[in-house]
């Protein structure tokens, strides 16, 4: 199964992003369009990031480790997370279509472990789909884990041999 959701805006604050429909997080694929909406904010204001990806992951909030972690996969790269929207190419620098679309899919080992899922999303620089792990607490799905920092195509304006 796959859900697509559409932004018409990324969040900007954590209050924004509480705003946003999907913030009912009543299935784990809103928790995971999510923690790419709050990613993209990180370039502009990564103190932001860091509260909306803690309201997304409730009762556990990042780490200094995974804090730096962010800083680390994210600095000068701030358009990895835009890569996983629809039209965000290397060739255009990862714009994404306005509205922000982006597509979660689910695969058949999703849902392998009681009370946790393992969703995929496609970033249009890389070839292989990235994982983001939700976990239920009640009625709302959690984000515990993300993998969606790792390297993909340069964009355009940073690659020599475009």
């Amino acid at each position: 199964m796959e859900r697509t959701f559409v932004f018409q805006t990324l969040p900007k604050t954590v209050e924004e992003l509480r705003a946003l429909p999907e913030f009912a997080l009543s299935d784990p694929f809103m928790t995971a369009a999510l923690t790419v909406a709050a990613l993209c904010r990180y370039e502009a204001d990564p103190n932001a990031t860091v509260e909306m990806l803690n309201e997304l992951r409730g009762p556990r909030p990042l780490s200094t480790f995974e804090i730096q972690f962010l800083r680390d996969r994210l600095a000068g790269k701030g358009y990895k997370p835009y890569s996983f929207f629809e039209g965000a190419t290397p060739a255009n620098n990862y714009t994404p279509n306005q509205p922000c679309i982006i597509t979660v899919r689910d695969d058949p080992y999703s849902y392998q472990n009681e009370g946790y899922a393992r969703l995929q999303l496609q970033s249009f620089g890389a070839d292989s789909l990235r994982p983001v792990t939700l976990r239920r607490k009640g009625e709302q799905w959690m984000l515990w884990d993300q993998m969606l920092l790792a390297d993909i195509r340069t964009p355009a304006k940073d690659d020599p041999w475009a």
